[in-house]
């Protein structure tokens, strides 16, 4: 299973990559980077970033319904949210939660750009890379 560094690795080796890293939302801090930044510096990134994710995290809008929560088998673990897609003129951004066996608060941040990037490829890849993520 990979780590922080390994994860991010295998993120910029996506098509049209330009940057990644790994974001807890709860505080804003990058604890992992790879690759560049979109204002230049990874730790603005990763704050502002965090802003957005916090929001889709803990705003009752994004939550399950009860209905969904009954027929899922009982209440859900983890954010309501699984990923988060911003699309610019000239990116996307995916921002995909990590669920850990401890109360995590991290997500996954890949940054493509919009004409060599693979939306659909990114997505299902960050799924694979947060699911087999080893936060030591």
């Amino acid at each position: 299973m990979p780590g922080i560094d390994e994860c991010l690795l295998e993120a910029m080796a996506l098509p049209g990559a330009r940057g990644a890293a790994l974001v807890d939302w709860s505080s804003g801090l990058a604890l992992g980077t790879a690759g560049d930044s979109p204002v230049g510096d990874h730790e603005t990134t990763a704050a502002e970033t965090a802003e957005l994710a916090r929001a889709a995290a803990e705003y009752e809008s994004f939550a399950p319904s009860e209905d969904e929560q009954i027929s899922g088998g009982g209440a859900l673990s983890g954010p309501p949210v699984e990923d988060l897609i911003v699309t610019t003129r000239t990116g996307y951004h995916v921002l995909r939660f990590v669920e850990t066996s401890f109360d995590s608060s991290v997500f996954l941040h890949l940054w493509l750009d919009r004409t060599e990037g693979n939306l659909a490829l990114a997505r299902h890849r960050l799924r694979s890379l947060a699911e087999g993520l080893v936060l030591r």
